[in-house]
């Protein structure tokens, strides 16, 4: 059961976050289901389904009842993207999908909590980890901080860098916890610190000081957050 569920999730964040550009999110969001991409988007998850499950006929239930909530799902963040925040918009959608998995695996066998830490494959959890650490964590990055505007700093940045060096560090703070490298963290937090102390000190500007505070906190969080929990379904793993 538990292999089923880390497939499904892994088809999920393939689906949402790594398989799903942005001219479809922006195309999804100002013409809901008359937006073809809508139904690429849905297509793109039942694929996912499909070829993770191996095309089981018996897990064919599962599937459909996940693709149709996540149809659903969409569409009523859709509707509701106008009057909702980004942020709320974003973690409710997110739950909603999460639990909609969780409720079809359990439904289709005999739930129990247990089964939960038979895992069969290790792979499974570093692949998911990494799928994680990287497109999903780089969207919610986007979406928390997202309610400050940046434009006015003055200086030019390499396209994309923010995020790169983003994934890069919480890659790092993977691989020191999985390791037993705690101090890694310590190291990468003063190294980072001393990279950014000349830009911060000629900006001179406390927003952009606050910003960039609060951007590393959250990514180092979700980092450790994401492999502590990988590491201990890592140890339950058969």
């Amino acid at each position: 059961m538990t292999t089923l569920l880390l497939k499904l999730l892994l088809a999920h964040f393939l689906g949402d976050f790594v398989f799903q550009p942005y001219k479809w999110v922006k195309s999804k969001e100002r013409k809901a289901v008359k937006s073809k991409f809508f139904w690429f988007h849905i297509g793109v998850h039942f694929l996912l389904m499909f070829l993770f499950t191996g095309f089981e006929t018996s897990f064919i239930p599962v599937v459909i009842g996940i693709g149709i909530s996540h149809f659903v799902i969409d569409l009523l963040k859709i509707k509701l993207q106008n009057r909702c925040s980004e942020i709320p918009l974003f973690f409710g959608d997110q739950a909603l999908h999460l639990l909609a998995i969780l409720t079809a695996v359990g439904l289709y066998f005999t739930w129990d909590w247990s089964d939960l830490l038979q895992l069969q494959d290790k792979w499974l959890v570093l692949i998911l980890a990494f799928v994680l650490l990287t497109s999903v964590s780089g969207m919610m990055m986007k979406v928390l901080l997202s309610k400050w505007d940046l434009n006015h700093f003055e200086g030019e940045a390499l396209e994309k860098a923010g995020w790169y060096i983003g994934v890069l560090e919480r890659l790092f703070i993977f691989g020191f916890v999985f390791s037993g490298h705690w101090a890694g963290i310590g190291f990468l937090i003063a190294a980072k610190s001393i990279f950014r102390f000349n830009d911060l000190s000629k900006s001179k500007d406390r927003k952009l000081t606050e910003y960039v505070l609060i951007g590393t906190l959250l990514s180092y969080g979700l980092a450790m957050l994401i492999a502590f929990t990988c590491l201990q379904l890592w140890y339950y793993v058969q």
